[in-house]
């Protein structure tokens, strides 16, 4: 955790009918001092469309050799590596030698988009790796608060999360799947 990191608590009610999991998760994030409330936010909905009892936050930002979230099987294997944002090529290339799957998820279309045609061609080669742009429908950091309780659904793809205040939709649209 790094220096001055700002402390979250999240309890997530996660309904994800795609997938058939139903599950309550108590967490703690570190919001590094350099992190916004929408990466924060993305974090955490990474988490949700890929929620599981293992799954993982990293230190992200404070730390080159791990990713944002990560799921390691028993014996210390990477069995699935999440990034967001635009990490280059390097990076990715040393994430999927790593780990059985690698996702990355982007989130600001007009970056992303540039990011995603610049890539692409030299992305397409790598089998484990999914690029996934998560398109963001209504305020997501207005659900950012120090201690949040969300309403998690997934349903044909797409993420709802609800506080008694907010909704706010996510869809992913597949730009490379593994």
């Amino acid at each position: 955790m790094a220096a001055n990191a700002t402390i979250y608590k999240a309890s997530l009610n996660i309904a994800d009918m795609d997938r058939h999991y139903y599950a309550e998760h108590e967490l703690t994030l570190a919001k590094h001092p350099s992190e916004n409330d929408l990466r924060l936010m993305v974090r955490l909905a990474a988490f949700v469309l890929n929620a599981d009892e293992g799954l993982t936050f990293c230190k992200g930002i404070a730390q080159e050799d791990e990713p944002d979230l990560w799921l390691k099987a028993l014996d210390g294997a990477i069995d699935l590596w999440i990034d967001l944002g635009q990490p280059d090529e390097k990076r990715i290339r040393k994430a999927c030698g790593r780990s059985e799957k690698v996702v990355i998820y982007t989130y600001q279309e007009g970056s992303a988009l540039a990011w995603w045609k610049q890539a692409e061609k030299a992305l397409r080669r790598f089998k484990n790796l999914s690029v996934i742009h998560l398109a963001i429908e209504g305020d997501i950091e207005a659900l950012s608060q120090r201690t949040m309780r969300l309403q998690c659904n997934i349903s044909d793809g797409e993420l709802t999360l609800m506080d008694d205040e907010n909704c706010v939709t996510v869809r992913e649209e597949v730009w490379k799947e593994a």
